[in-house]
């Protein structure tokens, strides 16, 4: 089985060293811009032959795993290259405007829109790993526009890499993946921002910064390559969610203007239900 992965990174690069332990004949085809990359993909055996566009006529599988604006242009040459029998599918962060510039291409079919909810605050070769989706929740959009052939093949792969599966169409996933996933990256940003910039006069405040600083603050390390693309793609969603968000900031610093902690108390002892929904999708 001849799997190509675009770009190696995290995602791809785990998602490629699990496919070679679940198949064991699989070939691995690296194609990255970054050449250092590349050298460290195949030094550290996350690839076996570096490859580019041209070669992608031998592809069974491709895996895409890029920016997701980079991704527009790439993914419809991907399917311009590939055989009829190739299964070509993403792992982007969004995926109304891919799904819509794909929506009348001649191999449409050959494309699965998928999404899994997995990752780190770290990036390129180096963090790539096996196991990453073990019991991480891969949503897939579109389905019924995927060949039914390649529909099996991909849902074969990602049982084998342990991903519970769920489907949803494409503007719905960037309305929900804004509140749970982006809303935190913002927030870790501007969180690590805020003490950056305190932190100029005041010289021991991270000497202070503990652990829960730490998690807290920790996507405030992911890649801006990566995450700038994806806040520009899903604005408008994005921008609902930081209105809801601000608006819950303010309101607890009108609490605390006028010293009422009683409801403090009860705003957080409500949120508190968030540990049994959280350990309910573990």
């Amino acid at each position: 089985m001849n799997v190509f992965v675009i770009g190696i990174g995290l995602i791809g690069g785990s998602m490629v060293l699990d496919i070679k332990q679940k198949y064991p004949k699989a070939v691995i085809y690296g194609i990255d811009n970054n050449k250092d990359h590349l050298e460290k993909a195949i030094e550290l055996g996350v690839i076996d032959i570096r490859a580019t566009l041209e070669d992608l006529d031998k592809a069974e599988i491709v895996i895409v795993s890029i920016p997701v604006d980079v991704q527009l242009k790439v993914i419809p040459k991907v399917l311009d290259l590939v055989s009829d029998e190739a299964l070509v599918f993403d792992v982007g962060s969004t995926k109304e405007d891919i799904c819509k510039i794909l929506e009348n291409h001649p191999k449409r079919r050959n494309y699965l829109a998928a999404h899994p909810i997995a990752g780190t605050e770290f990036s390129g070769p180096t963090a790539a790993h096996n196991n990453l989706f073990h019991k991480k929740t891969n949503i897939i959009c579109e389905v019924e526009k995927t060949a039914f052939k390649l529909q099996e093949k991909a849902l074969d792969i990602f049982a084998k890499l342990g991903m519970r599966i769920r489907y949803m169409d494409a503007k719905s996933h960037d309305k929900h993946i804004a509140y749970v996933s982006h809303l935190s990256h913002i927030s870790a940003f501007m969180l690590g921002k805020t003490v950056i910039e305190k932190e100029k006069n005041e010289r021991d405040i991270f000497d202070m910064a503990g652990s829960g600083f730490a998690s807290t603050v920790r996507l405030a390390k992911s890649s801006p390559a990566m995450w700038a693309p994806i806040f520009e793609q899903n604005k408008t969603n994005v921008i609902e969610t930081l209105n809801e968000y601000i608006h819950n900031l303010q309101q607890f610093k009108e609490l605390m203007i006028q010293n009422d902690f009683t409801k403090i108390h009860n705003e957080m002892e409500s949120t508190n239900h968030i540990k049994q929904i959280l350990n309910g999708i573990k």
